[in-house]
């Protein structure tokens, strides 16, 4: 896998935690700037989804399993999403709660995600 998109999209997953987290503080609901800040770290797992599918079928492999890499790929794929689905039902400050919450999983996935692949 590629470090630098691994490091990338953990990042931007805490930045993403971080500003939904800010909001929340301020007693705020998830607003459309968050939801643009949502497909931008979305957009980020999608690409690093393509690219692990890539390097599978170009023959490489996972230290840990093609079954569970493939199994964290997908999980960090939908996190963010359902996330925001999940803050669209609760429009009131547990819905920036759990953006946030949904950006830390993701950061946690991108760890893990590094660790299966054994860069």
């Amino acid at each position: 896998m590629l470090d630098a998109l691994t490091v990338v999209t953990a990042v931007a997953a805490l930045l993403l935690t971080a500003w939904c987290g800010w909001a929340a503080y301020r007693d705020q609901p998830t607003k459309d700037w968050h939801f643009i800040g949502m497909a931008v770290v979305s957009l980020l797992a999608v690409v690093q989804l393509v690219v692990g599918v890539v390097q599978l079928a170009r023959g490489q492999q996972p230290e840990q399993g093609t079954t569970i890499f493939v199994a964290y790929l997908l999980g960090a794929f939908a996190c963010v999403p359902a996330a925001g689905f999940m803050s669209l039902a609760e429009r009131t400050r547990w819905g920036s709660i759990t953006v946030a919450a949904g950006g830390v999983v993701l950061a946690v996935l991108e760890v893990r995600l590094y660790d299966i692949w054994g860069s």
